[in-house]
């Protein structure tokens, strides 16, 4: 079989955690799902009186990715506020539990106090109303805990916003026992896979290969423009993006509100959480790392190879091969995150307000 070589850059390429999830249009797809199943109900009630008119879970799913700045424009005065008021605001989106884990913990290896199972955590108690000093430090307005709950559920889907990748010198995944043990020196966290750099010239080869080609633009459709690609492409965004685009495309949609409709439509089976919403993260945080064991099936890396920065700075890479039918359960598996995503946002807002 052959295989597919992508190269993991680490310490240099990316300092941050998971920088973004689903990309655009897959939180707006989280969003419309939600959308449509609440009309008539209760909680659509109450979302909208949290809304700006013209507002829709749909267009705030973005909110907390662009104030960051990435690819919204301008910032809004509410933005610059929330900003200034949340300077750890990156780390709301993310945990970093090994892979290979089965659960996350409180306090366990890559999990953080501001990580986003916390955030969801302390989000629901302020739109439920039994927030208090210590389970809001933050000081959340119920407007922020739903912008946060819509766009977080959507992150926590995202199975490399929960299950991290660590590695040793000799390029074997390692299960770090304590927080202590990664180094960066003989054990190496993976950030997400944001320093997992896959050769997008191949895995584009591959994925055009065995997943339908684009829809025709329709008259008076605007065309994409076309931008000059980089020859790598972190794991990550592979995973924020290009399934997202397989998974609408193998559904013949091209926007979120049909994607939504089409992945409604279809009854599709959606798991149900249990117990008092504020546990509910604890159980999305779960499945997310069952979902991210599949990103890595047949996954290998070879020895570390070191490598200089353009700052001088020494750091190290792996060559990862990746099997060639990759691109087929990578995008069902964000297919179904996304539908599961959008149905636990629908279910934990009726959940806090009941008919």
């Amino acid at each position: 079989m052959k295989k597919l070589i992508c190269v993991l850059a680490l310490g240099a390429a990316f300092t941050s955690g998971n920088v973004l999830a689903w990309g655009n249009d897959g939180h707006r797809a989280v969003g419309a799902i939600a959308d449509q199943l609440l009309k008539g109900s209760a909680a659509q009630l109450q979302v909208a009186k949290l809304l700006l008119p013209g507002e829709s879970l749909e267009k705030i799913a973005n909110w907390p990715d662009c104030v960051k700045g990435t690819y919204c424009g301008p910032q809004s005065p509410e933005m610059l506020s929330y900003v200034a008021a949340n300077p750890k605001h990156g780390e709301y989106h993310y945990t970093n539990v090994p892979f290979q884990n089965a659960h996350y913990h409180d306090h366990g290896v890559g999990t953080a106090d501001d990580d986003i199972v916390q955030t969801l955590k302390r989000a629901i108690l302020v739109l439920q109303g039994k927030a208090d000093a210590l389970s809001n430090p933050h000081g959340f307005s119920q407007r922020e805990a739903l912008i946060l709950i819509t766009h977080l559920v959507g992150d926590i889907h995202q199975p490399l916003h929960v299950g991290n990748a660590f590695l040793g010198k000799d390029g074997q995944f390692f299960v770090p026992a304590t927080q202590a043990q990664i180094d960066d020196v003989s054990i190496f966290n993976a950030r997400g896979s944001n320093d997992l750099l896959l050769d997008d010239a191949k895995v584009t080869a591959l994925s055009e290969a065995l997943i339908p080609a684009p829809l025709p633009v329709q008259e008076g459709m605007a065309k994409a423009p076309a931008y000059p690609k980089s020859p790598t492409k972190p794991l990550h965004s592979y995973w924020d993006s290009t399934v997202v685009d397989y998974a609408m495309r193998r559904l013949s949609t091209r926007t979120p509100q049909q994607f939504a409709s089409t992945v409604i439509s279809s009854q599709p089976q959606v798991s149900r959480n249990t117990g008092e919403p504020v546990t509910w993260p604890y159980q999305w945080a779960d499945a997310s790392l069952a979902a991210s064991k599949v990103a890595f099936t047949d996954v290998r890396a070879g020895p570390a190879m070191p490598q200089t920065s353009r700052k001088g700075e020494l750091y190290h890479v792996w060559a990862l091969t990746v099997p060639d039918y990759y691109p087929v359960p990578s995008s069902a598996l964000a297919k179904q995150q996304l539908i599961e995503a959008g149905y636990h946002l629908a279910a934990v807002l009726q959940a806090i307000w009941q008919e």
